[in-house]
């Protein structure tokens, strides 16, 4: 493509309203170019945004056999009649509300028409630290979860995420946990794998310190990394941010610790023995319940601590050039630019 077609369509796109950069990007994710968002252009889309996130060579991707962001996947909506598209379609509403959920995604597709750039929002990958002789399989967090995860930060710094606890390693513990955290950042992402298999959790901006009502601010949000991956923010309905009681004998106050919703239904919750945890429908976050049931037992627990850090320390080798030439809609993009 003429690259100074390109810079026009920057400059439109640039002034463009939320809205319009919304409705524009929605239908350069139309790889097939035929007014039609389905299930695999954005496998496409989610290939291109894995390679280039993640400087993975595309045979590499062919080779593993698994399709990137899977769970990204999982949490599109399709409600889109089309006319000789077989199968439903994505909607712009279907579109916006899942990059709502996935707010990494919304920040690298807004640079679409922009060169990769490790500094730039949607670009950053945390780099995760953790014990020399932990095998990565025991670990939760991968450095896809981690990008997930990621994108409800408001800061654009690259940030460094340092496992603190982890209940293989450390035992389950609420008192091991307790002291490795409060050791540890003010800022911590916990995650949970129960024994269905799903994988959700919760990002805190305060410190687990005990407290006898809620606490917390409104950088804290609920997750869900798998079968389906989402983010659900404060909505300001209420201040019932984090939860975090310990040696309490009221049955008004659960011991152990939590995110949103009431005490005894909350958004998430982790009981003080670490053996059973219940999630609810919530409207602290507008979240759904995060396990498949409404009571879970929990398998897994790792807690990392988050340190920020400038970008400019360290750079990410991408991919030269845009998703915009990796996609080769040149012609969808004449058609959108009116040529």
């Amino acid at each position: 493509m003429c690259w100074c077609l390109v810079e026009f369509v920057q400059a439109t796109y640039g002034r463009g309203t939320r809205d319009e950069v919304d409705e524009f990007i929605y239908q350069l994710c139309d790889v097939t170019g035929d007014g039609a968002l389905t299930r695999s252009d954005l496998e496409s889309v989610l290939a291109s945004v894995h390679e280039t996130v993640f400087a993975i060579k595309k045979e590499a991707v062919e080779v593993s056999n698994n399709r990137p962001f899977e769970e990204f996947l999982n949490s599109a909506v399709f409600s889109k009649d089309v006319e000789g598209v077989s199968g439903k379609s994505m909607s712009l509403s279907d579109f916006r509300n899942w990059c709502t959920l996935l707010p990494s995604l919304r920040k690298f597709l807004g640079n679409l028409l922009m060169p990769p750039d490790s500094g730039r929002p949607g670009f950053e990958v945390p780099l995760l630290h953790y014990p020399e002789n932990i095998c990565t399989d025991t670990l939760l967090l991968n450095k896809e979860y981690a990008w997930h995860i990621g994108g409800g930060f408001s800061q654009h710094e690259v940030q460094e995420w340092k496992l603190l606890y982890h209940s293989s390693l450390h035992g389950q513990s609420f008192n091991t946990f307790l002291g490795k955290v409060t050791n540890g950042d003010a800022q911590t992402v916990l995650i949970v794998k129960d024994t269905e298999g799903s994988i959700y959790g919760g990002y805190a901006s305060q410190p687990w310190e005990r407290h006898s009502d809620f606490y917390g601010d409104m950088k804290t949000f609920l997750f869900k990394c798998y079968p389906q991956a989402s983010i659900f923010r404060p909505t300001g309905a209420n201040k019932n941010l984090q939860w975090c009681a310990v040696n309490f004998s009221s049955e008004n106050i659960p011991n152990g610790i939590g995110f949103g919703g009431q005490p005894h239904h909350f958004g998430l919750f982790l009981s003080a023995n670490f053996d059973q945890g219940h999630s609810f429908t919530c409207s602290t976050f507008t979240s759904p319940p995060l396990s498949k049931t409404n009571r879970f037992r929990p398998e897994v627990i790792e807690c990392w601590g988050i340190q920020m850090r400038g970008a400019q320390d360290e750079k990410l080798e991408l991919v030269k050039g845009t998703v915009l030439e990796r996609f080769k809609e040149d012609r969808n993009m004449l058609k959108m630019v009116g040529l």
